[in-house]
């Protein structure tokens, strides 16, 4: 049985939610999800962009202390500045690669057999790091070099490939880096403010024909959606990820990617 709209956009905006803080890979739950619902077409990716607003919103209520002092003190703060360039140098590179490599992108890596092997891939990966000796140098982001920054933004653009999780590879980074986990969390929590916010722009004029004022109620919908369960995971993600650290998830990718390549032809 078909789903009515409503309820597509509001399973589309959970997935997202749940998924794009938490190191699975929200592009490729959102390719596999909406391939499984008939919610796939032009108008779809769309759709997509906006439930990313809706995410990036809740961060930016959940750490709205942070923003709006660093908006306040900028000129007043070194500090300030300096989290503004820290933002600025790890967005640098997937900004670069993003613009040359977008297309491409799209048009060949987005399907389910990709997502599958990065999941699998990515989760053999976390399983390694979590059990590598890490030096912990870095406690506080504020702390966090540009040099440090840099080599994060570079972990970053493996997540333009379907499946790769773009909280997993900056937390991981972060690690390499010497960043402890709760600081490296909340990093890939900031970065993701200028990174997400960059591709919707880009999304939206890439597919700005496609949009459509009849479709303004189903977005509406999926954006609160995708901003209540982000909201969830924000508050409870990074004590699960210093408890647990990352072989839950790592688990579960690879299980959900050998079912993706079992299940789907």
């Amino acid at each position: 049985m078909e789903l009515p709209l409503y309820i597509k956009a509001i399973l589309m905006g959970l997935v997202e939610g749940l998924t794009e803080y938490l190191p699975v890979s929200s592009t490729g739950h959102l390719i596999l999800f909406g391939d499984a619902i008939t919610f796939n077409d032009a108008r779809a990716l769309v759709f997509d962009v906006v439930i990313q607003m809706g995410a990036i919103a809740a961060v930016l209520v959940a750490y709205f202390k942070k923003f709006s002092h660093v908006a306040v003190s900028f000129f007043t703060e070194k500090k300030s500045r300096n989290f503004i360039w820290l933002l600025l140098l790890a967005f640098l590179p997937a900004a670069v690669f993003g613009a040359l490599l977008h297309s491409a992108i799209k048009a060949h890596l987005f399907n389910s057999t990709v997502v599958a092997y990065s999941l699998i891939i990515g989760g053999i990966i976390m399983v390694i790091i979590d059990r590598m000796p890490l030096k912990e140098k870095v406690i506080e982001v504020d702390a966090i070099s540009f040099t440090d920054a840099i080599k994060i933004g570079f972990f970053q653009c493996l997540a333009m490939i379907p499946g790769v999780s773009r909280s997993g590879a900056t937390i991981i980074g972060g690690m390499v880096a010497g960043l402890n986990k709760q600081t490296a969390a909340e990093f890939s929590f900031f970065l993701a403010v200028p990174t997400l916010t960059a591709a919707a722009i880009y999304d939206l004029y890439k597919n700005w024909s496609v949009l459509s004022m009849d479709d303004l109620g189903l977005m509406a919908i999926g954006f609160v959606s995708s901003f209540v369960f982000a909201m969830l995971v924000i508050t409870v993600f990074i004590k699960l990820i210093v408890r647990f650290g990352f072989t839950p998830f790592a688990i579960y990718r690879i299980l959900l990617g050998a079912a993706i390549l079992w299940l789907v032809p």
